[in-house]
């Protein structure tokens, strides 16, 4: 940890080298929030977000904040090791990257027909859920925009792994802004903290969250099952180890300082003691396995990603679709865009040294694996 804030209600527990003071400003809203409990705690890869911190954790006893899980509810990573060798899928990946960007829809679309998921048979009692679930079923399987990607990456082994990350979607976004609405007629005063009580609203939004955090992980599990199959029509049937698979917007019920507590977590992973983790750098740079520690400090949290250094806005006045595409060959990475506009507000000079951000967090996790990219597709 690098710091702890005590200028507020509560203290600030800060593993951020520099915080923007958007992002502080949030940090001390959160701090000074009356259900807040405990302490707050911000990543290494802290950032503005809307109302609470991106890289932040809330921890409260009896309410749940819409804005601190976020409208991409669910929101995660998941990746998995296989036996294909570099040097084997060198020579192929050109082909294997158009392949996987045409297979999975991205950006604005989805599928034209419904797709099945067990799921769908169950939906908890919310009217939103209701009101989207039919629209969620073409939706699942693909991968939509902005820093969303499917990642081809090599191991320090020279063995493939393959990443996805992608979220809930619109299901996740107008389910986040339906209940958020609620809190707000509760509490207006608190605009973009409001928060429901546990009662019966409190425990319908937590329900639905969870089926959006369900809905993300299975978005995943179908995208990277395509991935799988492609990659079979070139090297036939092949091992690859169990996937991990870690969300970052969402909130869970769990022990911490001798309570039982609400965990919000957004644009931050839980890592137990033991637990694998994934955190992915950018387009341009590494992304790392990591074991959590357990740290209590940080409610058992790591950052989720390397973290933004501007806004988007900015870095489409910086950077340039050839720009970011030309230096990525020159690392040896090739880029698929359906989007150009949208790659270029994640290009790798947008967001910090994500090595940086790990070695920060070094009381947090500890590194299992540098995972090198060397073929993605975006949004």
């Amino acid at each position: 940890m690098q710091k702890i804030i005590k200028t507020e209600k509560l203290p600030i527990y800060s593993w951020a080298k520099e915080i923007e003071v958007g992002a502080l400003t949030q940090a001390r809203n959160l701090a000074n929030l009356p259900i807040a409990f405990h302490h707050i705690a911000i990543m290494s890869d802290v950032h503005e977000g809307y109302g609470m911190p991106i890289g932040g954790i809330l921890a409260t006893k009896n309410s749940i904040v819409c804005n601190a899980v976020g409208v991409d509810i669910g929101c995660g990573v998941r990746a998995c090791e296989t036996e294909i060798s570099f040097k084997n899928i060198e020579l192929l990946l050109e082909r294997i990257i158009s392949d996987i960007a045409r297979s999975i829809p991205s950006g604005f679309s989805h599928h034209q027909e419904p797709q099945s998921a067990d799921l769908f048979y169950h939906p908890p009692k919310s009217p939103v859920i209701e009101e989207e679930l039919e629209s969620a079923k073409h939706q699942l399987g693909t991968l939509g925009g902005g820093n969303h990607f499917l990642e081809i990456l090599k191991d320090s082994k020279d063995k493939i792994w393959l990443a996805v990350h992608s979220g809930s979607r619109n299901f996740g976004y107008k389910t986040a802004q339906y209940y958020h609405h609620k809190a707000l007629v509760k509490h207006p005063a608190y605009r973009d903290l409001a928060w429901l009580e546990m009662g019966d609203l409190g425990r319908e939004y937590y329900d639905a969250m969870n089926f959006c955090v369900e809905f993300a992980r299975q978005n995943r599990v179908r995208m990277l099952e395509v991935i799988l199959e492609s990659l079979k029509r070139y090297f036939g049937d092949f091992e690859h180890q169990l996937p991990i698979d870690v969300h970052h917007n969402y909130c869970s019920r769990e022990e911490h300082f001798g309570e039982e507590l609400y965990i919000h977590r957004k644009g931050a992973v839980k890592a137990n003691k033991d637990d694998l983790v994934i955190i992915p750098g950018t387009m341009g740079t590494c992304s790392y396995v990591a074991r959590g520690l357990g740290n209590e400090k940080s409610f058992c949290s790591s950052s989720h990603g390397a973290g933004r250094r501007m806004s988007r806005t900015q870095a489409r006045k910086e950077f340039n679709f050839s720009q970011i595409k030309k230096e990525l060959a020159e690392s040896k990475i090739l880029i698929s865009a359906s989007h150009k506009s949208q790659a270029v507000e994640e290009a790798p000079g947008a967001y910090k040294d994500i090595k940086e951000v790990i070695t920060l967090q070094k009381d947090v996790i500890e590194v299992v694996e540098e995972l090198r990219p060397i073929g993605v597709v975006v949004g």
